[in-house]
């Protein structure tokens, strides 16, 4: 249902009618961010974009040269493997030793997902119930809690930055949270808090 009715705003829009899961969510972040840079580049400021990291040079012509080569074998035309092809999955789990001496089994620790958004709310949606509790840092990433938000679990926000002991945070929110928390997105240190730590950490 489409609802066309002049806003507080004053900007007319076109509302269509959702989910109360989808009602329930903040403002998204990067979309009040994106509204803000086009108005002021409407007015003539000239803005300069510190934001969502997207690259501002072209692809190296190898990794374009790979996709095509990729694009153009007929094999690759199909639907991939739902956990994500084989060789991929031995890559990660060989990044993770090599870079953080973490040890994972490609068959039963790794998937592959098309971005973190997609398998953070999937993720929420198979593991979650209506009610369940997970802790999540704030500030964090929008879909690490609006994937548990769509999925009906309460959400619970452990303060993070520089001002605060995030491990001192993390235990009193699992201990004074009832239920206890079904899961914890471990996001630390937090981007955008800026806040770094020491490899002893």
């Amino acid at each position: 249902m489409i609802d066309h009715t002049s806003h507080p705003d004053g900007v007319e829009h076109n509302d269509i009618e959702v989910a109360p899961r989808v009602r329930g969510l903040p403002p998204y972040l990067f979309g009040k961010i994106n509204d803000l840079k086009y108005r002021k580049r409407r007015a003539g400021i000239d803005v300069i974009d510190l934001g969502m990291g997207n690259p501002d040079g072209p692809t190296p012509p190898h990794i374009v040269a790979k996709l095509v080569e990729a694009v153009q074998n007929p094999r690759t035309h199909g639907y991939s493997v739902s956990r994500g092809i084989t060789g991929l999955r031995r890559a990660c789990a060989a990044y993770y030793a090599r870079r953080f001496e973490v040890e994972l089994d490609p068959e039963s620790e790794v998937i592959v997902t098309l971005g973190s958004k997609e398998g953070l709310a999937n993720l929420a949606q198979a593991i979650t119930a209506p009610g369940d509790v997970v802790l999540v840092p704030n500030p964090c990433y929008p879909i690490h809690a609006f994937g548990f938000i769509m999925a009906g679990a309460s959400v619970r926000h452990v303060p993070v930055g520089p001002e605060f002991d995030f491990l001192g945070e993390l235990k009193k929110a699992v201990q004074h949270s009832v239920p206890a928390p079904l899961a914890i997105v471990l996001n630390f240190p937090a981007n955008p808090t800026a806040q770094t730590v020491d490899l002893d950490f």
